[in-house]
Formats: C-alpha cells, structure tokens, sequence
C-alpha cells in the first residue's frame, strides 16, 4: 500500500534511475527533472550528452506536469488553435509546456510530484519519463 503524500530525494532517484536506465537502453541521453507536488525543483540529471536546450525545458515539463496535475502531451492537444485552452503556452512566462514528457506522478489518487523529460522526440520523452513512474510505482510495493 502506497503512503507517499509528497515526494522526497529518495523517492526521486528512484525516478531518475528509472528514467535513466530507460535512456540508456533507447540510446538517447536525457535531461530528467523531479518536481515536488508544487513545481519546485527536487532533483535533476543531465546525462553526458543530454542537450544543453533541453535542461530548461525539462524542468518546465516537471514544474507543468505537477503544478497543473496534467500531462503536458494532454496540453499539446488542448493549446492547438481553436482548441478551448489555445495560447496557454504562453501562460506563467512561458514555463507552461505543451510538448510530451512531462508527466504527474500519482500515489494512492494525489499527485504528488511530476516528472520532466527533455532531449528525444515527444515520443521518446514520455517513454523515459513512464520508465520513471514505473520504477517508483514498484518501489512503492
């Protein structure tokens, strides 16, 4: 049973490795960011070759994902023009991000933090930041 309320720096290198190992394993070196269920910055890793670009963006992806409490591929649907929340990337100076691979990270219903991914495609970002969830998810039992 799952009694993570926020997450904390342990709970956060779970996410990483996992995120890693996923990176490793796909051949894409990441930018990887751990956000609390605020936003605020936990954790991050830029692994050798990850893009310089991609460091910012990663932590806005975390910051998106856990202070909205949505995924940010989900944003990229909603923002298309005529769509109802077009123009909100520009929202909060800009740190709203609407590309994949920022995801919430939930225990027992709450989102308690998110995860950002920055370096691949879409695609490979939300697969590296799912790698994390999962890790931590089955380090929670």
């Amino acid at each position: 049973m799952m009694t993570v309320k926020r997450l904390d720096l342990a709970d956060a290198g779970i996410l990483l490795a996992g995120a890693r190992a996923k990176a490793d394993e796909i051949g894409v070196p990441m930018c990887i960011a751990i956000t609390d269920e605020g936003g605020n910055l936990i954790a991050f890793e830029r692994m050798d070759g990850g893009k310089v670009t991609s460091i910012t963006i990663a932590i806005d992806k975390s910051f998106t994902a856990s202070g909205a409490k949505k995924a940010t591929h989900e944003y990229g649907t909603a923002s298309q023009p005529g769509a109802p929340a077009y123009g909100i990337a520009s929202a909060i100076s800009g740190r709203l991000m609407v590309v994949g691979g920022g995801l919430p990270v939930v225990a027992d219903g709450d989102v308690v933090g998110g995860i950002g991914v920055s370096s691949g495609t879409p695609a490979q970002d939300i697969e590296v930041a799912e790698a994390g969830i999962a890790a931590f998810l089955a380090a929670q039992g």
